[in-house]
Formats: C-alpha cells, sequence, structure tokens
C-alpha cells in the first residue's frame, strides 16, 4: 500500500471519529453519569498510589486501570481528550471491522456506515461519553478480528488490538465475565468443528491469553492496593443488592434476620424497595454503613445468595428471567439528565471544567434524548428485520457467521449478565445494541459487493465472448 493511499485511509478513520463525536459537540461538554465522577476522582490517588507508592485509605470502588489511564489524558483538566481516545479507537476498530467485510472501496462504506450508525444509533452517545462503556463492544469486534478476520490484519494492527483487547477487559467487571463467556462459547464451537473456526485455535488461544493477561493484571494491581488478590476490587455487593430488590432476598431477611448474625440484618430496616435504594441512598443499607460493616457485607453477600436460592430458587428464577427480558429490549439513550451527586463531584475534583459543564446541555437536563431513543428504537427493530431476512445469506460467509455468533451473543448475555446479577438500566444494553445495526449493515454492503462482481464478471465474460 502506497504513502498516499495509507494517509487517504487515515483521514478516513479521523473523519469517522469526528462524526462519532457529535453529541458531545452538541452538548458543548463531554457527556457525563454518576459513575464518571467516580472513575474522574480515582484516577490521581491511583496514579500516587502506583507511582509514588502512597497507599494510605485508597478505596477505588470502579476499574482502577480506566481511571488512571483516563487520568493521563485530562490531569483534572479537561474531559475532552477521554472522547478523543474514545472515537479514535472506535473508528479504528469499526474500520477493520469493515475492511475484513467489504475490502473493495471500503473508505466509502466505512463513511456510510459510520454516518448512519452516528446518527441513528448510540454508539456516538457512548463515544461522547466518559466512562469505559463504548469498550464493551469495542472488546467483542476486537475478538471478531483476532479470532475471524486475522488475515485482513497485518501484523503491525494485530498488535494495535492487543492493548485495545487487555484494557477493554480490564476496564469493566462486566468485560470481563463477556469475553470469557464468549471464549467459551467460541471454544465450544471449535470442540465440534463449525467450519468458520475449525482452523483458528491457535487465534482462539492468543485471545484467551490476552484475556487471562488482564485478568492477572487486575488480580495483582488489587493485591498491591488492598493487600488481597480480587478481579473486582472495591466492588459494592450488587448481586445482594439484586437478590433483595427482587423480592426473594427481602422474604430470606425478613424470615430469618432473627436467627442470623449477619450485618445485613442491622441495615435493611426500613427494607430497601429496589438497588438503588439499598445501595446508594444516603444513611441505606450500603451507602450509609461504615468500612467494618460493609467488609462484612461483603463476606456474607454468597452465602446470602446461596440461602435465598435454596429457599426461593422458583421465586428467583422467575424474576430474574423477567429482569433479563426487560433488560434486552431496553436500550434507550436517556441518562443523560444532570445529576446533583455528579455535578457537586465534578465541581470538587475538576472546578475550572465544572465551569463549563454548567453551560451544557446536559447541566440543564435538555438533550433531546427522547427524540434519539425513538430512532434508535426503529433503526434496531428495522436492522433485527433485516437480519431474520439476510442472516441465512451470511452464514455461507466464515467471516460474516463469525461476526453474526460474536455480535448475536452478546447482545444477548449482556443483557442477561447485568439484569440478573446488577440492575435492570437502559444504558447497559445501549452501549451495545448498536452492534446490531453495524451487523445488518456488514451483511447488506457484503451481498451488494458480491452482487456487483457477479454483474462485473459477467460483463467481461460477454466482451471475451464478442468477435
Amino acid at each position: 500500500m502506497g504513502i498516499r493511499e495509507r494517509v487517504r485511509r487515515g483521514l478516513a478513520v479521523a473523519a469517522g471519529a469526528l462524526l462519532m463525536v457529535w453529541p458531545a459537540l452538541l452538548n458543548r461538554y463531554p457527556l457525563l453519569y454518576p459513575d464518571s465522577a467516580s472513575y474522574i476522582g480515582d484516577g490521581r490517588p491511583v496514579a500516587r498510589s502506583l507511582f509514588v507508592h502512597r497507599i494510605a485509605d485508597l478505596a477505588a470502588m470502579r476499574s482502577e486501570i480506566y481511571s488512571v489511564v483516563i487520568f493521563a489524558l485530562h490531569w483534572d483538566i479537561t474531559l475532552w481528550p477521554v472522547v478523543a481516545l474514545n472515537a479514535l479507537l472506535t473508528s479504528y476498530v469499526v474500520w477493520l471491522a469493515v475492511r475484513s467485510i467489504v475490502p473493495r472501496q471500503v473508505v466509502r462504506s466505512f463513511l456510510i456506515l459510520i454516518v448512519l450508525l452516528s446518527l441513528f444509533t448510540s454508539m456516538s452517545w457512548y463515544v461522547s461519553l466518559v466512562m469505559p462503556d463504548i469498550f464493551g463492544a469495542l472488546l467483542y469486534l476486537c475478538i471478531y478480528l483476532l479470532v475471524f478476520a486475522r488475515e485482513t490484519l497485518s501484523r503491525t494492527e494485530r498488535w494495535n488490538l492487543a492493548p485495545i483487547v487487555w484494557w477493554s477487559v480490564a476496564a469493566h467487571s462486566t468485560h470481563l465475565l463477556l469475553s470469557m463467556e464468549l471464549c467459551a462459547l467460541l471454544a465450544l464451537l471449535f470442540a465440534f468443528r463449525w467450519q468458520p473456526i475449525a482452523r483458528r485455535g491457535r487465534a482462539l488461544v492468543e485471545v484467551m491469553a490476552l484475556i487471562v493477561l488482564a485478568a492477572g493484571t487486575l488480580l495483582g494491581l488489587h493485591a498491591y492496593l488492598y493487600g488481597r488478590p480480587s478481579l473486582t476490587g472495591n466492588h459494592p455487593p450488587y448481586l445482594m443488592a439484586r437478590i433483595v430488590s427482587d423480592g426473594p432476598g427481602r422474604w430470606y431477611l425478613q424470615q430469618h434476620c432473627a436467627t442470623l448474625n449477619w450485618a445485613v440484618c442491622d441495615r435493611v430496616h426500613p427494607m430497601p424497595v429496589d438497588e438503588d435504594d439499598f445501595l446508594w441512598t444516603d444513611g441505606g443499607a450500603w451507602a450509609g454503613a461504615d468500612g467494618d460493616t460493609q467488609e462484612r457485607m461483603l463476606q456474607e453477600e454468597m452465602p446470602f445468595v446461596r440461602a435465598t436460592i435454596r429457599a426461593y430458587p422458583g421465586a428467583q428464577f422467575s424474576k430474574s428471567l423477567a429482569n433479563f427480558g426487560h433488560q434486552l429490549i431496553d436500550f434507550g439513550v436517556n441518562d443523560f439528565d444532570n445529576n446533583t451527586w455528579m455535578d457537586g463531584a465534578l465541581q470538587q475534583e475538576m472546578p475550572a471544567s465544572h465551569v463549563l459543564y454548567l453551560r451544557s446541555l446536559q447541566a440543564q437536563s435538555i438533550l433531546p434524548t427522547a427524540f434519539f431513543t425513538a430512532v434508535q428504537q426503529v433503526t434496531v427493530v428495522l436492522a433485527m428485520i433485516a437480519l431474520v431476512v439476510l442472516l441465512p445469506l451470511a452464514w455461507r460467509q466464515p467471516m460474516l457467521a463469525g461476526l453474526s455468533v460474536v455480535i448475536v451473543s452478546m447482545v444477548i448475555a449482556n443483557a442477561f449478565i447485568t439484569a440478573v446479577l446488577s440492575s435492570i438500566d437502559s444504558r447497559f444494553q445501549a452501549r451495545v445494541v448498536w452492534l446490531v445495526p453495524l451487523l445488518a449493515g456488514l451483511i447488506a454492503m457484503d451481498l451488494l459487493e458480491r452482487r456487483k462482481r457477479r454483474r462485473e464478471g459477467g460483463a467481461a465474460a460477454a466482451r471475451v465472448a464478442l468477435p
């Protein structure tokens, strides 16, 4: 490939990145979620602990690795570099995915697809958000590229994808769990000699090694920071809160707390009605507890969950199934209003940048999220209808078949994991559902490309046949 073509393709990726950040430009500030404040606030103390060896009183609740990486970008000054990185990495990975399926006229195909995804799906909203959410979808696309489309990648591109996989896995606990599930599914398909993956065992092992490396990094980091190896660090008892909110956990505590010496029994009066009340309400079961009590509650979490499931297996299964069904179809772009706690935390962590946030549409809660939620819902429904028609045709193409397995399985698994183990939130599904229109678009482009090649081949044969 010549220098001119490299520059042309580099400009296409840059243009794609710029198109993706329009929600942040419209907002006049990067989009935020209450958890964003935790990631922003944890960056400096985590960096101090790692590089200056001051570990006292560090209790980062979320991914320390994501926090410290974005701290290297924002330095408590401005969040725009974080959005720029999100956009460039997303544009690059989507570029490689498009090129793997539609290698001819890839610039045009890529830009068309990016425009459509940016305007009609949640992709651009999560690129513009200061959270690790966008990296779940990128992780699954990277696994597809490294396993099913390896021959379309240069050695440099494979090396470029490796740190994206590592960071994406380490950036959020659900990414680790879902990537492990995806590898288990692909290993099963390999064991059954499914043709698209039959000769890709080495590639799959290499991806597994990246995931193990990320998991090992988390274990070592948490052992260094907190004195005990852990994959999740200082996580709240999400599953305990979920079971209580579902009902069976609440019934179990009401019936057995009189005979149990559990810290949670002293923290549920009045009994929380949902997981947010349990975890985050001031003075509530978790947020209002001191450090020792929180540690006891974490130790009690799994015994409590096991006891509840033994006591009410049918009721918990029914509720979890309902949660999964609800989460699967709940993917609105509606989590971008102002939040008092987030506002105050940002003012404390980044006072200069907070002034700019106050001028944003989000700070005034006037972002047009209802309109774009409706747009995305229509887009996803149309994409699903298209997939019902097109998937049987795509199944004949190994790379498209592999991409289909990756995207469909991860969109479903993401809804199951988040709804059953954490909470029902439209944000959880909205961060990955844009992969469905991406898949439909790539299948349609592949079919159009094949039809064009057949026409060109027929025209060439006709010319040869002329006397």
